[in-house]
C-alpha cells in the first residue's frame, strides 16, 4: 500500500486523452490464440497490468508472446503449447481471474489442465460454478488439487446445451472458447450480449469457428475440427472512456477521449445527457464537458447489457454527489460494489445506502441482505482525505473524488488502478492534473 499518489483537487481536467483496446476483451483475445494452429496478432492492446499476467500465463504454457507496448501490438504464436509445472502456475496464482479462461483451449490442446486459486477486485461473489459445470457439461473432468483446479479430458469435448442462470460474461466466454473446438452443436440461453463478447465471438469467426447469435440470447456453436490464428484490431474500452467522461463532468472539465466509440456507449451517454453533462462525438473520439450549468439527480439501474454497465456506475456516482436534489442507484450485477462510497463520505459526500432494491424492479441481491442501493443528496462540497483503493474501478473512483475535491488527498494502492487503465498518471498529466506519485 506504499504505491501513493498525491493529488492537488479542485481544479477542471481539460485536454485529451486516448484510451485503446478494452481490458473486458484483450486478454480474452490473448487466450483465444491458443485455440489457433497458427500464430496471431492483436492490435490496440493496451499497457495494463492484466496483459502482462496473460502474456505470463500463456509463455508458461509454451506461447511465444512477443508484446510491443508503444505499437500496441501483440504477436502469438501457440505451435508449443506444453504443460507447465505446477509451481510455476502457482506463482500467478490470485494475480488475476483470467486463468479459469485456459480451461476449454487447454484441454482441446493437451487433454488437461491446471488453474491456480483466482484473484480479481472484492466487489461481491463471482463464483466459479458456472465455468465448471460448463466444462464438465462438455465431457471435462474436474477435481480439486492443493493450490486451484485440475481438469482432464479423458475424451474429446462434446458440445452441449446449457441455459445459465443470469447472463453472465464470465461464463458465456467459458463456452465460447470451449466451444468453437467440442464435437457437434452447443447452445447457450441466456447468454451476455456485451461488446466485448460481440468483438470475442469476430476474433473466433477469424479463426474458423462457426457461431450465431439471436435475438432472444440464444448463441449456437457448431464445433470444428480446427482453428487457426486470427489478425484483430480490439474494440476500444468502453469503461476507460466513461471513467474519464465521468472526471470531467466531476471537475467542472472538458475531456476529449479518443478512441472512444458512440455505439458501445449509447447507454452511458444517455444517462451522462440526463445527469446535466454534455458531449460532441466525432470520427475519432468522443469530447464530454461540463456546460457550467447544474447538475441533474437521476434514477439509474444497472444491468447487463444493453443495459447502464455495472463497471460505469462507480466513477458516474462521484458525479452525482455534485447534483442537485436525491439520486438514486439500484445495483444489480455485483451485490458489493458499493464498498468505495465509505471514502467519499469521509470526503464529504452524503450517500445512504440500502439493503431494499430501490430501483425499478427486485432484483437478485433483494433478500439476501447486501447493501446494493445507494441514495446521494447532493450538492455536497468534496474535501482532500486519505484514501485506500479497495478495487480497480472503486480506485478510479476515488482518484476522480480526490481530483475534484479542494485540497491534498493522499490515495494509497494507486497501483491498482494499473490493471486496467493504461499510463493513467501520464493522461491525468495531460489533463492538467496537479498530483505526484510515491513508491516504494
Amino acid at each position: 500500500m506504499a504505491d501513493m499518489l498525491y493529488v492537488d483537487g479542485g481544479n477542471p481536467l481539460h485536454g485529451e486523452i486516448t484510451v485503446r483496446g478494452a481490458k473486458n476483451f484483450v486478454s480474452k483475445a490473448m487466450v483465444a490464440a491458443l485455440l489457433g494452429e497458427g500464430p496471431s496478432e492483436l492490435r490496440n492492446v493496451p499497457k495494463i497490468r492484466d496483459v502482462q499476467v496473460v502474456s505470463e500465463l500463456l509463455e508458461l504454457h509454451g506461447v511465444h508472446v512477443r508484446y510491443c507496448p508503444e505499437a500496441g501490438v501483440v504477436e502469438l504464436d501457440p505451435c508449443n503449447v506444453r504443460t507447465p509445472m505446477v509451481a510455476d502456475v502457482d506463482t500467478l496464482a490470485g494475480a488475476s481471474r483470467i486463468p479459469i479462461l485456459f480451461c476449454g483451449p487447454l484441454l482441446h490442446r493437451l487433454g488437461e489442465a491446471f488453474i491456480p486459486d483466482l484473484g480479481g477486485c472484492a466487489i461481491g461473489g463471482r463464483p466459479i460454478d458456472f465455468h465448471l459445470e460448463i466444462l464438465r457439461q462438455f465431457g471435462a473432468e474436474v477435481d480439486k488439487a492443493e493450490g486451484g483446479i485440475r481438469l482432464s479430458a479423458p475424451e474429446p469435448l462434446r458440445g452441449t446445451k446449457i441455459a445459465l442462470p443470469y447472463p453472465s460474461v464470465g461464463a458465456t466466454e467459458q463456452l465460447l472458447l470451449t466451444a468453437v473446438r467440442a464435437e457437434g452443436i452447443t447452445e447457450l440461453s441466456n447468454a451476455a450480449i456485451e461488446p466485448e463478447i460481440a468483438d470475442l465471438i469476430n476474433v473466433l469467426q477469424k479463426m474458423g469457428a462457426i457461431i450465431s447469435v439471436d435475438t432472444d440470447r440464444v448463441i449456437r456453436i457448431e464445433g470444428v475440427q480446427r482453428l487457426v490464428g486470427y489478425t484483430h484490431t480490439a474494440l476500444p474500452d468502453r469503461i476507460e472512456a466513461a471513467s474519464w467522461a465521468s472526471a470531467a463532468l466531476a471537475t467542472g472539465g472538458d475531456v476529449y477521449v479518443r478512441g472512444a466509440r458512440q455505439a458501445d456507449m449509447t447507454t452511458f451517454l444517455n444517462t451522462f445527457r440526463k445527469v446535466g453533462g454534455e458531449f460532441v462525438i466525432d470520427d475519432h473520439g468522443i469530447s464530454f464537458f461540463h456546460p457550467g450549468a447544474d447538475l441533474h439527480s437521476i434514477h439509474l439501474e444497472t444491468d447487463v447489457h444493453p443495459g447502464f454497465m455495472t463497471d460505469w456506475q462507480q466513477p458516474l456516482v462521484v458525479a452525482l454527489t455534485q447534483a442537485t436534489g436525491l439520486s438514486i442507484v439500484h445495483e444489480t450485477v455485483y451485490e458489493k460494489r458499493f464498498g468505495f462510497v465509505s471514502a467519499l463520505e469521509s470526503m464529504g459526500a452524503t450517500i445512504q445506502l440500502y439493503r431494499e432494491c430501490l430501483g425499478g424492479h427486485a432484483c437478485r441481491f433483494g433478500q439476501r441482505n447486501f447493501y446494493h442501493s445507494a441514495v446521494i443528496f447532493g450538492p455536497t462540497p468534496l474535501s482532500a482525505a486519505d484514501i485506500v483503493v479497495p478495487d480497480l474501478r472503486g480506485g478510479f473512483s476515488h482518484l476522480i473524488a480526490a481530483l475534484a475535491a479542494k485540497g491534498q488527498s493522499a490515495v494509497r494502492g494507486i497501483s491498482l488502478i494499473d490493471r486496467g487503465y493504461e499510463r493513467f498518471t501520464d493522461k491525468l498529466a495531460a489533463l492538467g492534473a496537479q498530483f505526484s506519485r510515491e513508491t516504494s
